[in-house]
């Protein structure tokens, strides 16, 4: 079985233009060729065969309307000298350049082109779509170079990959509002101040901790230094970050039902925020911060001891995740859009632009 394409030759021309001559069809010519009909369709019409309209008169046979074998070989043998075209995305270029310090600042392939599209909307040359990061990634060959790219994205994979409910045994936290109360508005993402919150455990036993909470409209992160995974540090821990957040944009809290939060009342007390807890094994209800979690997972790897990092350390974290842009938000940033002040233009040019 033939695996692969052979050109034609010199000779399968001249039999075709010999066959076309006496009259014989495209399919009785694949035959005599033993060629796919496809392929001499193909020929004929790359290399200017007409097909003679109209009954066949007397005289001599009709001839092979435009089609000669010796132009044909040519122009064969030309195309085959041109030089491909040149890659979109290749090392060494402004683009290339530019995709890997986007990357290097934990930006996904996504966000790198929704970034470019945003920066240079009048210029195709500087922008470049997420498959043709991944393409020209997994296209170089093995080597430090393609690891070291590779270590950029976000799950890392070698390779390029095609894409239950139970009974909840957890203790019942008490006096828990349902999500099912929530105010309406929450759903709607119109106004800032609803977040969902979680939280993220590392280390042997998963003893150490980081409070996540994320506002569900701007997407904003912040993040909660925890001594350990209790209730007492939960409310301590979610009790400092929250206070630092205007009170009309700290309204309410959607969690799971972790026992964490277990004095949620006294969360409220402290800071004003209302919490609502989501049905057991449907984390699709906090669909946003099991997103940010998995964001976040690239700082905070599974298994790792987070009891080592300060709270300026996750400070930082949060404003990596706040100043990159989101497909969801138009390819804004939720900084910019939790603080309109912020001017997210200076900070790229400032900070992440590479100059042609």
């Amino acid at each position: 079985m033939i695996t692969s394409y052979r050109q034609l030759s010199l000779d399968e021309r001249g039999l075709i233009q010999l066959l076309l001559s006496q009259g014989c069809t495209l399919r009785a010519i694949a035959r005599s060729v033993q060629r796919a009909p496809s392929t001499i369709s193909r020929e004929l019409a790359r290399n200017g065969w007409k097909v003679e309209r109209g009954p066949r008169g007397r005289g001599r046979p009709r001839k092979a309307g435009g089609y000669r074998p010796l132009v044909a070989q040519e122009r064969a043998r030309d195309q085959a000298r041109r030089a491909q075209h040149r890659r979109r995305l290749e090392p060494g270029t402004w683009l290339w350049r530019q995709v890997v310090a986007l990357l290097g600042s934990g930006h996904s392939p996504e966000q790198v082109g929704g970034i470019l599209r945003r920066m240079h909307p009048d210029d195709p040359g500087r922008r470049v779509s997420h498959e043709t990061i991944y393409t020209a990634i997994y296209a170089i060959p093995r080597g430090e170079l393609r690891s070291e790219l590779i270590g950029l994205l976000r799950h890392g994979h070698k390779k390029r990959r095609p894409r239950t409910r139970g009974i909840d045994r957890r203790g019942q936290i008490p006096a828990m509002d349902s999500i099912h109360v929530r105010p309406p508005e929450v759903e709607d993402r119109i106004v800032p101040g609803h977040w969902e919150g979680d939280l993220l455990k590392g280390g042997a036993a998963s003893a150490s901790g980081v409070g996540t909470l994320v506002e569900r409209s701007t997407l904003f992160v912040t993040l909660a230094k925890l001594k350990d995974a209790t209730a007492d540090a939960a409310v301590d821990g979610f009790s400092r970050v929250l206070n630092r957040i205007d009170e009309q944009r700290r309204l309410t809290l959607t969690y799971d039902r972790g026992r964490e939060m277990a004095r949620h009342k006294d969360l409220t007390e402290r800071t004003g925020i209302r919490v609502y807890f989501a049905d057991p094994h449907s984390p699709w209800q906090r669909g946003i911060n099991e997103n940010t979690n998995g964001l976040l997972r690239q700082y905070l790897p599974k298994g790792a001891d987070l009891s080592v990092l300060t709270q300026s350390d996750l400070d930082d974290i949060a404003f990596d995740l706040n100043v990159r842009p989101r497909k969801s938000l138009g390819w804004k940033c939720p900084m910019e859009l939790f603080f309109p002040e912020f001017d997210y233009e200076s900070y790229f040019r400032k900070n992440v632009a590479v100059q042609p």
